[in-house]
């Protein structure tokens, strides 16, 4: 059949090769990049905030958690909206709020100001995570589905990494604090750049490959939500615990170490960067494995096992911070390269936007609620560096929620390896290719 009649068929195109898959997933990864940056630049800022600007504990957590607030119901909507109108032009919209939001956090130094620009943020950030999970889904379903997502986490979470060590390598700019969020402008039009990229070659691809035609503008009827299954909702409910165990920690780490372990502010931003490290080579080895052996409710209990102590250990013990730090990044490299491709193996494509959107949304509770909690927790305990005991109310916070990610991923692998099992502890890449 000649290459005309190929373009007029999709049906005898071929798939993408996997150089193309690739460029892809380094694309969308790049917009994730600069998402992840603008999001965690405020921790190295906090205590910058208390001296300049007169904020409280409460306001710092304030600026973190109104992030999460308009994404209780937003990132559900931007599920819809993924489904609806397909991952490239959903990842240019959120992409430019992304850049937009971070513009308005530096324009002012009222709270009320830099609070509008997270939340205008927020509005987009989520959203995009959204809308990249499911294009990595689209693209790598099947196929390498677990290590791409551990790609994309790696190079989202080099955002991460360079902003939590931004004091080290930009440390003139630390001596104001909107001379950080500037820089964080500047990684904030990777959110656009990547997502232009994308839309080049996925606009190419539909011209050329099958795979492109796999997106869907299917109706979302909000009955299909209650179809999802109980699997499905263990995984949420893992997501809800184990991410606000983790943000909401990292909020405070760098200003915890300073006042309760007197470290300075470079490195605090490196302890917590060693978290972040651990993510970005461990992800995809995780991702790997879990593609290779399957087990992936059994993998997801025990990185919640290896929560439970590591806060105590910071707030009781003199132990190195290194120890409590490395415990912590084997657990997030593991959970997330387990837990988001998990979804894609239970809710059929169609849905699968708005299935990550309502996952997201209720994870957004949760971050939302604990930066709160956990900064009115400091400010009650009075903690500071005259009084490091106070922060370990928070402590226990963190411990609890990692008790209770075990609880879910126990109750997950006890469903999945019953009747009404999708296949999370035996499908495997291998099993995939030849089904």
């Amino acid at each position: 059949m000649t290459t005309e009649a190929a373009v007029r068929d999709p049906s005898v195109r071929p798939e993408p090769s996997r150089l193309y898959r690739w460029i892809v997933l380094l694309f969308i990864s790049l917009a994730m990049l600069g998402n992840y940056y603008v999001y965690d630049c405020i921790a190295p800022i906090a205590d910058l905030l208390v001296k300049q600007l007169h904020f409280s504990n409460a306001d710092i957590g304030l600026l973190q958690a109104i992030y999460s607030i308009p994404n209780v119901f937003m990132v559900l909507v931007g599920g819809m909206i993924v489904d609806r109108i397909g991952t490239r032009k959903a990842i240019f919209i959120f992409g430019t709020l992304c850049l937009l939001g971070a513009a308005l956090t530096v324009a002012s130094p009222t709270l009320a100001v830099m609070a509008s620009g997270r939340l205008v943020f927020g509005l987009g950030a989520e959203s995009l995570i959204v809308a990249v999970t499911t294009a990595v889904a689209k693209w790598f379903r099947g196929k390498e589905l677990s290590f791409a997502f551990g790609i994309n986490l790696m190079i989202a979470r080099l955002g991460t990494w360079l902003a939590q060590n931004s004091p080290t390598w930009a440390q003139p700019a630390y001596s104001s604090w909107r001379n950080p969020l500037l820089i964080a402008v500047g990684f904030g039009t990777l959110c656009v750049i990547g997502a232009v990229l994308y839309w080049i070659f996925e606009v190419r691809a539909e011209h050329k490959y099958s795979l492109a035609q796999a997106s869907s503008t299917d109706k979302v009827v909000f009955k299909d939500i209650l179809r999802f299954g109980r699997s499905y909702w263990y995984i949420v409910a893992l997501c809800i615990v184990f991410y606000s165990a983790i943000f909401p920690f990292e909020t405070f780490a760098i200003k915890f170490f300073m006042d309760a372990h007197h470290t300075s502010r470079e490195l605090g931003g490196f302890l917590v960067s060693i978290l972040t490290a651990f993510t970005m080579f461990g992800t995809p080895v995780f991702g790997l494995f879990a593609d290779k052996i399957g087990k992936r409710a059994l993998l997801m209990m025990f990185g919640s096992l290896l929560l439970i102590p590591v806060y105590l250990m910071m707030g009781y013990t003199n132990i190195s911070l290194y120890v409590p730090m490395a415990m912590m990044g084997v657990a997030f490299s593991l959970i997330p390269a387990v837990m988001w491709p998990s979804v894609a193996y239970i809710v059929e494509q169609p849905k699968l936007g708005t299935a990550y959107g309502l996952m997201t949304m209720i994870q957004n509770i949760g971050l939302a609620g604990f930066n709160l909690l956990v900064g009115w927790a400091n400010d009650h305990s009075a903690a500071s560096a005259a009084h490091p005991e106070g922060y370990r109310m928070g402590m226990w916070i963190f411990s609890i929620l990692g008790f209770l990610g075990v609880l879910f991923a126990f109750l997950l692998r006890q469903r999945e390896t019953g009747p009404h099992g999708h296949g999370l502890e035996t499908i495997t890449a291998k099993s995939a290719a030849a089904a």
